[in-house]
């Protein structure tokens, strides 16, 4: 990591709390304008045919917590209590 050309600054230099909290607030900037984001016709029937077989069994996918579990990755109430 380094300096990022357009926040003009060293992200290295923030804490992890910090960086995290950037992430957050670029998202949710996103977010804010959502209306700008266009999807293709792929995406949005991807995304209606995902929808569809979650609506068919709500229970067939995995929780958060289980997919992070296959992947190896702490579980967030252990390790983001150490960041803040």
């Amino acid at each position: 990591m380094g300096n990022h050309p357009l926040l003009k600054l060293d992200i290295s230099e923030l804490s992890i709390a910090e960086r995290i909290q950037l992430a957050e607030d670029l998202w949710d900037s996103i977010l804010d304008n959502s209306e700008e984001l266009v999807l293709s016709e792929a995406q949005e029937q991807e995304l209606d045919r995902r929808l569809g077989q979650y609506q068919q069994d709500p229970t067939a996918g995995s929780t958060w917590e289980e997919v992070k579990q296959r992947l190896g990755l702490p579980i967030a109430s252990s390790w983001l209590k150490t960041l803040f």
